[in-house]
């Protein structure tokens, strides 16, 4: 014991209970904002779905271009997914898991020797939007 404190006092140690009331409030928010998101996971499915598909359709126009020849990319939905943007036979194929909508279902896109697409393209994975322009084939 210092010499400057008085017999039979000390230190308290701990939190206030305001304190206490204020960070399980504060959890408690999080707790209901987050938390909802992580339990959700068809918003990732059709995230990396239309990632997938974009990156697909962007392999297509680069092999066209690089091969100087028709490139197809079919877009394809299954229980597993496989997207694995390989080209077998002229074609790109991307196959997307069931539970992610596609809009219009199941297209293709034809990209011609210097990567233009057949016509412009709009495909709606989920909620995402993917444009692939005509004249240029930029895909976005």
């Amino acid at each position: 014991m210092s010499s400057s404190q008085k017999p039979g006092t000390g230190f308290q140690r701990g939190f206030t209970l305001v304190e206490l009331i204020m960070t399980m409030v504060i959890l408690g928010i999080i707790a209901a904002v987050a938390a909802p998101r992580f339990f959700d996971s068809n918003v990732f499915q059709e995230r990396g779905a239309a990632d997938q598909v974009k990156a697909a359709l962007r392999y297509g126009q680069k092999v066209a271009i690089a091969q100087h020849r028709n490139v197809i990319v079919n877009i394809a939905a299954a229980a597993s997914s496989n997207c694995s943007a390989t080209l077998a036979a002229g074609n790109v194929s991307c196959v997307i898991s069931n539970s992610v909508a596609v809009t219009p279902a199941l297209p293709s896109v034809t990209f011609d020797s210097l990567g233009r697409p057949n016509a412009a393209a709009s495909v709606t994975v989920g909620t995402t939007t993917i444009t692939v322009e005509a004249e240029t084939g930029y895909v976005h």
